[in-house]
């Protein structure tokens, strides 16, 4: 396939935004920086150890406690994204060619990054375990999932739900490379991808209108962004918490007993017969005869 086949291919398109969008600077979340920085108001320091060596769900944590910590990454990361949206939309008509593709690769990389967040908190593995700027396949087709559970598409939602049920019952750390890249997950992935293809065009389209009047545009852009990054969040974070991976393992604690001796009594009794005095030993008796 050549470039120019490439570029109208929707699914071509969704994966070189989404490898473009990853390679952009902040986009990649530290898994145990963001789970310590973000559990650190609702959990002990011993849950926080646990979370971030296994997982949230390993230590306990209950969904609801997670839920206030989604929340909050969900509006730190709305807050940030409308705001950059906004100030994309100042030049206005002239610079359209630049703004309009900046705007969508900065959304993208926000998109990543409550992804990741949110991916987290709900007990998935680390998406970027290495320092690489590649995706690899794996990593590829599980955001792609993640994104179509944003976009609303419900052959994602169940293939996001059948990949966290085979991580949930190995208990698996990594991305079950196989399902994602050849198995039976991996069409799904190539069709959200395709549809979120499409849906790029469709955005592009209306953001470049909200974008041809300075200030105005900046205001339409911005409330455009809100309106939609906001919500699709919202639904990958009830996706992501009502799923297997997220729900609280119970935790078994280890306790060391102590040997328990029993007190030994010691009785003097007299030997009518002899006159001395016969010592026994109660809770030490010997066998009966």
């Amino acid at each position: 396939m050549n470039e120019g086949k490439a570029s109208e291919n929707p699914e071509s398109r969704f994966s070189v935004a989404l490898v473009s969008a990853a390679r952009l600077p902040g986009v990649r979340i530290h898994r145990e920086a963001y789970l310590r920085k973000a559990l650190a108001r609702y959990c002990s320091e011993d849950d926080i150890r646990i979370a971030v060596e296994e997982t949230p769900a390993a230590a306990g944590i209950p969904v609801e406690v997670l839920d206030k910590a989604a929340n909050d990454s969900i509006r730190y990361e709305t807050a940030k994204v409308s705001a950059l949206s906004a100030a994309a939309g100042l030049p206005g008509f002239i610079a359209l060619p630049a703004t309009v593709p900046a705007d969508l690769a900065q959304y993208f990389g926000h998109m990543l990054r409550i992804a990741q967040k949110l991916a987290y908190l709900y007990s998935w593995p680390d998406l970027f375990s290495d320092d690489g700027d590649d995706l690899d396949d794996a990593t590829m087709g599980v955001l792609t999932l993640f994104f179509g559970v944003m976009f609303g598409t419900q052959s994602a939602n169940v293939a996001v739900g059948k990949v966290a049920e085979m991580m949930a019952k190995q208990v698996a750390k990594k991305l079950p490379q196989k399902a994602l890249t050849k198995g039976v997950i991996y069409p799904i992935v190539k069709k959200v991808a395709a549809y979120i293809g499409a849906e790029m065009t469709k955005q592009t389209f209306a953001k470049s209108v909200s974008k041809a009047i300075p200030v105005v545009g900046a205001a339409i852009s911005g409330t455009l962004t809100f309106a939609t990054y906001r919500p699709m969040s919202k639904r990958l974070k009830k996706h992501l918490a009502d799923s297997e991976l997220a729900k609280p393992k119970p935790r078994v604690v280890v306790v060391e007993a102590e040997e328990a001796h029993e007190p030994v009594v010691v009785a003097h009794t007299e030997n009518p017969a002899s006159g001395r005095t016969a010592v026994t030993a109660e809770g030490s008796r010997g066998p009966a005869r």
